[in-house]
């Protein structure tokens, strides 16, 4: 069986909680994860939210945290 690797905006919308009208615009302004597509619907895969939120990751307001490989 395959596990669900794709999530729809109202998925996504649910976790981050936030509303899809933000998504929609985000993904109209180029913000957040990168997406897909296909045949007129947006999906995200599972991997790409995750490597936008490690890239949204911070010590402070200003100050990105080290990569992953650069915190051990």
């Amino acid at each position: 069986m395959i596990e669900n690797m794709h999530w729809s905006q109202a998925q996504l919308a649910r976790y981050w909680q936030l509303s899809e009208g933000t998504l929609e615009r985000w993904c109209s302004e180029g913000i957040g994860p990168i997406f897909l597509k296909l045949q007129g619907q947006v999906r995200y895969r599972i991997e790409d939210i995750s490597a936008y939120e490690e890239d949204c990751l911070r010590v402070s307001t200003s100050v990105r945290a080290p990569a992953p490989n650069d915190r051990g």
